[in-house]
């Protein structure tokens, strides 16, 4: 019917149009993490804190991620998730200005504690939207989202390498950046699904544990988080120290373990929707197993480098499709991507210290011999990802009922972009 066709056609438009946005909310999130990190030594310089001193403060982000986020879920559902996401993101930004500003190590730690909290709390509120329109666009998109955050953290970061070449000062630089990011986080949001929870639907609690469903999925994020941020922040150590590489060369390796990830990030949603998450995840694996098995052979640092690439291909769709599987799992979504969100950000928290003490105690090969074991346990745990099949959209963020508004179930369910026959 002419009626029909023309109702499909202003969905896939809409949903279209809230993809988009969607993946601009992460680019902005991944900017605001970029601008930041390439700033720490001026904001230690400027707080006057020892090395053991900023390693603590450093801990504070994820500590106020962890306890944030499950309040996400509720102030969707009071909110609605267009004005939540716009209110957390906004207040992600904005706390991109604040640690440059502390003189001493208890305010940055207090700082970094609120610039934490307002990322966890915004990631979660991102995450369960980008589920949302996957599931009505019935294709994978999370690999793709979380490619442009990573777009997002390498331009952050690029603008932050040009800021500290010219000696700029951090307090002027992260004001700049954060009010540039602000407006266009806000604009972006314009454009996300505006979903609500139904009048008479009690609201999900402000704190509560995450569903045994989502713990299972979290330990697959795990591992991956895991292998990710021990290779982030150890591959250059890895190859000056055991390999005996030129500094330039370390850190060359380090970008170019950022880059694999993100191009395998955002060409990770073709492979998805042809083999499907479990046989993504579990090839992953054994890609990102024989990577760590590379390192810790490794005879020369070519061969290491390839080997952290392997890990960089293997484990780059890991988060996006655990984040899918958790906003699928149970009759709330948001507290399942909660519980997901906070295994990961735990396990990227702890990564560079474990690969640290465990080298202190053994060495540096030994500690890549526990990333190839987690890497190992995405081929053991893939199968945990097999009920995240894309079927009827979950509810809203933080919601258990009805949604406003919603797609025609007929058409929601049909795939690609043909149009229902008249």
């Amino acid at each position: 019917m002419p009626t029909e066709v023309a109702a499909y056609a202003y969905d896939m438009r809409r949903l279209t149009r809230a993809r988009y946005a969607v993946a601009a909310v992460f680019c902005v999130h991944g900017a605001v993490t970029g601008s930041f990190a390439t700033r720490i030594p001026w904001i230690q310089d400027h707080a006057g804190v020892s090395a053991g001193q900023l390693g603590l403060a450093l801990a504070f982000p994820a500590i106020g991620a962890s306890l944030a986020m499950p309040l996400a879920g509720a102030v969707s559902h009071r909110y609605g998730a267009r004005t939540a996401l716009r209110g957390l993101l906004a207040l992600w930004t904005l706390s991109l200005a604040l640690p440059a500003l502390s003189p001493h190590v208890y305010a940055l730690c207090a700082t970094l504690f609120v610039y934490g909290a307002a990322a966890g709390m915004s990631d979660v509120a991102m995450n369960a939207l980008g589920v949302e329109v996957e599931n009505r666009l019935d294709r994978s998109i999370m690999s793709g989202l979380h490619g442009m955050w990573s777009v997002g953290a390498l331009l952050g970061s690029a603008a932050g390498t040009v800021a500290a070449h010219l000696g700029s000062d951090a307090r002027l630089h992260h004001l700049l950046a954060s009010a540039v990011l602000t407006v266009v986080g806000l604009l972006a949001c314009q454009g996300v699904l505006d979903l609500r929870g139904s009048a008479d639907e009690e609201p999900p609690p402000r704190f509560a544990l995450p569903p045994k469903a989502a713990v299972v999925i979290g330990a697959i994020g795990f591992c991956g988080v895991f292998a990710e941020g021990a290779s982030l922040d150890w591959s250059a150590v890895y190859l000056r120290d055991v390999l005996g590489t030129s500094a330039g060369l370390a850190a060359a390796s380090t970008t170019a373990f950022a880059l694999t990830m993100a191009v395998a990030r955002l060409a990770g949603d073709r492979v998805v929707d042809r083999f499907g998450p479990v046989r993504t995840v579990r090839v992953g694996g054994v890609l990102a197993t024989a990577g760590g098995v590379l390192v810790v052979l490794a005879p020369h640092p070519a061969a290491a480098m390839a080997g952290f690439g392997c890990i960089g291909l293997g484990i780059a769709v890991v988060v996006p499709l655990a984040f899918a599987a958790a906003g699928r799992s149970g009759t709330n979504p948001s507290q399942s991507i909660a519980g997901v969100a906070t295994i990961t950000y735990t396990s990227g928290l702890i990564a560079p210290s474990a690969i640290g003490g465990i080298a202190d105690l053994t060495s540096l090969v030994a500690s890549f011999g526990l990333v190839t074991v987690l890497a190992f346990g995405l081929v053991l745990g893939a199968g945990v990802l097999r009920g995240s099949a894309r079927g009827p959209a979950p509810a809203a963020p933080g919601a258990s009922g009805a949604r406003t508004p919603a797609p025609a179930p007929d058409l929601r369910a049909r795939r690609g972009g043909a149009p229902p026959s008249a």
